[in-house]
């Protein structure tokens, strides 16, 4: 129960003792501060029975190197149901919730939508009441904050803990030692609570953060040694320092592999240890108690490390040992691409990791033998060998030390099964399953898009579909009504008007909210085509220039997109489309007609506006490349349309929305098969109109790069490839016809006003299917086979 009385003397006591301050007289992150701990203080009993009531039964254990949370204020307030007594109580006392809520800053413990799903898994285990644990990495700097100087991307340090982490608690108690060759480390946890909605259950995000054994050398101190004093502290710090760190060399590829061994090495011992507690020292049912998904391929080295702990410590054959890793252990395939699928020199790998690489050796041998014994013969074992051209493939690893293995989406799945690893298909057709992505609708709607969900809740008669998100299906019978479909429309414009506020706000430009809100919002990545979106805005600029007269409503192309540090073309894409920017939103007979916007530092809190207020989603990856997406859900559920290929989930969006309300264009995964290494980008180049045009823009002044050769680099990678890559391996070239007729639709249909809104109806009503709570009931019941505690 909510005790108001309670809950503001807690923060006064919180704000006494930590900054000798009254509510009156404390800063608004202090306030903040404040609130976030006597949330806590509120929870911890719930908190504490939950644990302990899981510790009865089978638990999941979600290994990721990403948990992309966001704020978490709001979110707690809502599920827990209070945040309108909250909002009252503080109001009392001329605090504004809402300044609060935005002084929280974003987690920055993930990237993209593996962390974002990930998160999502955890909202969804603890409202289902799943006993599900996530295990990852406490980054002190996360990925890093973009922003823009003279249109080039430039990273610097996210401090996301600059006012502190109110949500975390310290276990120092229950810190681990992680050893790698030459270098010992201490690991702390840090717990985050995972408040379910509207449930008793409270689950846990334990994050690891690497200190060193040694914190300061005293004697080298005084010897003025200084910066040898702290040397070890530093390099044990740099462990957890940040998300990703730049591995172009080889010392960056070392902290990649101490970040991904650090944090499975303290997950299991702790997993170890609470066994030991609960068993002795019996671990043959060490499996029928612990269910660990590893999330992508960060994670494998946790297949070599728990036969470590049961070969060398546990001192248990290794048969036996082997049996019990497999029964454990799940694997999630996140991609088709063949360079993202993780590899590791073995001289590095050996290096840092002498013993995990004897324990990968012999898991290598071992295989080779069965498959030998299997009939295979040299040539049939050459694509499965784990360790291969003086590499270890560590999603082959994966696979065999795994009971399951999973796709992300149905054309993914198959994608896998059929071409990507056909060879394991064969001999493990029982480890394949599909589990398609899911998004949580407490965040994605009910958080972001109040407005929507109160309509919904008033349409369908009750919350209930706050949990159940097939109910929404219900809605269906309003796609005729027009007084319904008016209320959409106008809660949409609302929503446009808030987005454009914030952008305002955030980048100092302003937007026209009657244009058409045309967003794409996802990684820079070659595959995810952010320029074949660039040339056509560019081609639609050319052809207004041309014929000033040329009738369309006007547009706001908004993209958010951040390029990994080292990757050169990423940035110089980034660049490019700032420069496309600056030349549209400078000219002035195209005012009101085109705008641009490259949001900086995109992330979860900017994605709460900008889902909500999109008109049409960009979905427009090469067919076949992505694994599923979850910007795609979301853009659904908050009634998007969406433009996009036959690809990851968009199949299964067309599938339940219908296509005719959304906008399919391009090759398909099969069409582009056939076409293979006939393809020849240069025959499109020449004879697609307008198409010269606009790629010319690269290399002939049109625009300036800075003398960098970015943009060159770019223009010779679509008409000639590179030694690692064939010309437009992406296909860009060849869908831009198609992709160019496909959007003169979108802009005659939106003009039609009642056909939009039912259009954007539909897509809401048919998103139940992609609620994060039904993919991870699946996970629960098919893969981990643990049940719903009450």
């Amino acid at each position: 129960m909510f005790n108001k009385e309670e809950f503001i003397k807690s923060m006064e006591i919180i704000l006494r003792a930590e900054k000798a301050k009254t509510l009156d007289e404390a800063e608004e992150q202090e306030r903040w501060n404040a609130l976030s701990k006597t949330i806590i203080h509120m929870i911890t009993p719930r908190w504490k029975e939950t644990t302990e009531n899981y510790h009865r039964s089978k638990q999941a254990y979600y290994f990721s190197a990403e948990f992309l949370m966001g704020r978490a204020l709001s979110n707690n307030l809502m599920n827990l149901g209070i945040d309108d007594k909250v909002r009252k109580s503080l109001r009392e006392l001329n605090i504004d919730l809402n300044k609060l809520e935005r002084i929280e800053e974003d987690a920055g413990l993930g990237n993209g939508g593996l962390g974002r799903l990930a998160a999502c898994f955890m909202d969804s285990s603890a409202t289902l009441n799943l006993p599900v644990t996530g295990y990852g990495i406490r980054y002190r700097y996360g990925i890093f904050k973009q922003r823009f100087e003279e249109g080039f991307q430039v990273e610097e340090g996210d401090n996301w803990m600059r006012y502190g982490d109110p949500w975390s608690i310290r276990r120092e108690e229950e810190s681990v030692m992680v050893s790698f060759h030459g270098q010992q480390v201490k690991a702390i946890p840090y717990d985050t609570p995972i408040i379910g909605y509207q449930t008793k259950s409270i689950n846990t995000l334990r994050l690891w953060q690497a200190e060193a054994t040694e914190e300061f050398n005293y004697p080298l101190f005084n010897q003025q040694q200084y910066d040898e004093a702290v040397r070890k502290k530093n390099r044990a710090e740099d462990i957890s320092k940040v998300l990703y760190p730049n591995d172009s060399n080889t010392e960056g590829k070392k902290l990649r592999l101490k970040q991904q061994y650090f944090f499975v090495s303290a997950s299991l011992q702790d997993l170890v240890s609470k066994y030991r507690e609960k068993f002795g020292e019996n671990f043959e049912h060490f499996s029928r108690d612990h269910a660990i998904q590893l999330n992508d391929t960060h994670p494998v080295v946790a297949i070599p490390e728990l036969m470590r702990i049961l070969l060398d410590e546990l001192h248990m054959p290794w048969k036996k040992a082997w049996k019990i890793v497999v029964e454990t252990f799940s694997y999630t395939n996140h991609t088709t691409l063949a360079e993202a699928l993780e590899k590791w020199d073995i001289g590095l790998f050996s290096q840092i990791l002498p013993r995990i690489y004897e324990i990968v050796v012999e898991i290598h041998r071992r295989f080779e033998e069965e498959l030998i014994s299997l009939g295979y013969s040299q040539e049939g074992v050459q694509p499965m060998r784990i360790i291969c051209h003086g590499q270890i493939h560590m999603a082959w690893l994966a696979i065999v030390g795994s009971h399951t293995v999973n796709g992300v989406a149905q054309i993914h799945t198959e994608i896998l099964k059929n071409r990507e690893l056909r060879h394991w298909y064969k001999l493990y057709p029982q480890k394949f399953q599909n589990k398609t992505n899911g998004i949580t609708p407490r965040r994605w709607l009910a958080l972001c898009n109040r407005e929507l969900a109160s309509l919904i809740t008033e349409l369908l008669g009750d919350e209930g579909w706050i949990v159940d998100l097939k109910r929404i299906k219900k809605l269906e019978k309003y796609a005729q009504d027009p007084r319904v479909l008016k209320r959409f429309l106008e809660i949409k414009q609302w929503k446009k008007k808030q987005l454009a506020e914030y952008i305002e706000k955030r980048e100092g430009i302003v937007l026209d909210t009657q244009s058409i809100f045309d967003i794409q919002i996802k990684r820079l990545h070659e595959y995810k085509r952010q320029l074949l979106k660039a040339f056509h805005i560019l081609d639609l600029y050319f052809q207004l220039k041309e014929n000033p007269e040329k009738e369309i409503p006007p547009i706001t192309f908004i993209f958010g997109a951040k390029a990994a540090p080292g990757y050169y073309i990423a940035k110089g894409i980034i660049k490019y489309m700032n420069e496309i920017a600056k030349l549209i939103n400078g000219d002035e007979e195209i005012e009101g007609k085109l705008k641009v916007v490259f949001v900086e530092n995109y992330n979860v809190s900017y994605g709460e506006y900008l889902f909500p207020g999109a008109d049409l989603s960009e979905q427009i990856s090469t067919a076949g490349k992505e694994a599923s997406g979850t910007g795609n859900m979301k853009f659904m559920l908050n009634g998007a349309p969406t433009l996009g290929t036959y690809d990851g989930a968009n199949v299964e969006i067309i599938q339940e929305a219908g296509k005719e309300n959304n906008y399919i264009f391009g090759a398909t995964v099969e069409e582009l098969e056939i076409l293979g290494h006939h393809y020849n980008p240069k025959e499109y180049y020449k004879t697609v109109p307008g198409l010269k045009r606009v790629m010319d823009t690269l290399i002939d002044g049109t625009f300036d790069d800075g003398g960098t050769g970015m943009f060159q680099e770019i223009y010779k990678s679509l008409l000639e490839g590179a030694h690692w890559q064939i010309a437009d391996q992406y296909f860009i070239l060849k869908d831009f016809e198609d992709y160019r007729q496909v959007y003169q639709r979108v802009l005659e249909e939106y003009q039609d006003r009642i056909l939009w809104a039912k259009k954007c109806w539909m897509n809401i009503c048919n998103a139940g299917k992609f609620s994060s709570d039904r993919t991870v009931q699946e996970y629960a019941k098919e893969i981990w086979h643990i049940k719903k505690q009450n």
